[in-house]
């Protein structure tokens, strides 16, 4: 059964604080699928904030540019987000799955994490002003 699991959120951060995500698959090897970094406040529609190809290279959503870094250590079949310069507008709860594209979301991150095993629960990051 695979199974995906997200961790290092928490919070309150101040603003201009670090994070690091990690997002660990077990039950397949994902070395050949891009990995996706997703996040969804309340009220708002989900969003990739980034995403790495199966082959490293690195997309983000303008939002996070600059601030946001992803990584992917296939032997520990984990994607990592490390997060800088951390801004309130950065609080949700932060998924990641396997597959997809790069600039693409779905409409509701929730509901994808309750409906396909691919998708974890998700991490909250809280970020204080």
């Amino acid at each position: 059964e695979v199974q995906v699991m997200e961790s290092g959120g928490g919070g309150p951060v101040q603003a201009g604080g670090s994070l690091r995500l990690s997002c660990t698959a077990s039950g397949r090897s994902f070395d050949d699928s891009g990995m996706g970094w997703y996040r969804q406040a309340p009220g708002t529609e989900c969003e990739q904030v980034s995403f790495i190809s199966h082959d490293g290279r690195p997309y983000y959503a303008d939002s996070v540019k600059g601030r946001f870094t992803i990584s992917r250590d296939n032997a520990k079949n984990t994607v990592y987000l490390q997060m800088n310069s951390l801004k309130p507008e950065d609080t949700a709860v932060y998924h990641c799955a396997p597959g997809g594209e790069a600039a693409q979301a779905p409409s509701n991150c929730t509901v994808m994490a309750a409906l396909d095993n691919y998708w974890g629960q998700g991490t909250q990051v809280t970020v204080s002003s």
